[in-house]
């Protein structure tokens, strides 16, 4: 479990497909206190550390991974943000993540407000339903909450802090980004499934 708040950008050291694909990140974490078999949300998809040095790690990532999430946007030293996992006693200072990635969204419109950015999104139809105003999702790992919602379009700011320590000062119109929808949702639209 994660909380969706950014803890390290790190960076795309290599990738190789040797089966499945093979992804060395550089990062800043203490890695003498990351073990082998860790969770890390790398853009908000839970990986598991097979193989560390002293300043990255190496993940091992399925082809369904591949296919739900933006990896196959990665390149070498693309920016990735990176969140340990949640431990108890931490702080929850965003929401409840699981870093299992439902789809991706796309960015269709971005503007300037002051300081900050306003970013439109379009959801896949399919968990359009799941996003809420004042709800949380993550995107690339972040928690980030919903202003409005217009169909499958959802808008979120970001304030300059958000920018400053992620990957999202850098994002373009078209960008193709993880998208995780709240947990809650989630739960919800099961139970009214069975009644």
């Amino acid at each position: 479990m994660f909380t969706g708040i950014i803890t390290d950008v790190g960076s795309i050291r290599s990738l190789k497909q040797l089966g499945d694909l093979r992804i060395e990140i550089a990062t800043a974490y203490d890695l003498c206190l990351v073990a082998i078999g860790a969770s890390i949300a790398c853009n908000g998809v839970c990986l598991t550390v097979v193989e560390k040095t002293t300043d990255s790690f190496v993940v091992n990532v399925s082809a369904e991974s591949v296919a739900l999430a933006n990896i196959g946007d990665w390149h070498l030293d693309a920016p990735i943000n990176l969140e340990r996992a949640l431990k108890v006693g931490d702080e929850l200072g965003g929401h409840i993540v699981s870093g299992h990635v439902d789809g991706m969204a796309k960015i269709v419109a971005m503007q300037d407000e002051g300081d900050s950015t306003r970013v439109t999104l379009r959801a896949p139809d399919a968990l359009a339903k799941f996003i809420a105003p004042k709800g949380s999702v993550a995107l690339n790992g972040t928690s980030l909450t919903v202003n409005e919602v217009n169909g499958a379009d959802f808008g979120i700011n970001f304030i300059p802090h958000t920018k400053a320590v992620t990957t999202w000062g850098e994002s373009k119109l078209g960008d193709r980004v993880n998208l995780e929808i709240d947990t809650l949702a989630r739960y919800v639209a099961r139970l009214q499934d069975w009644t």
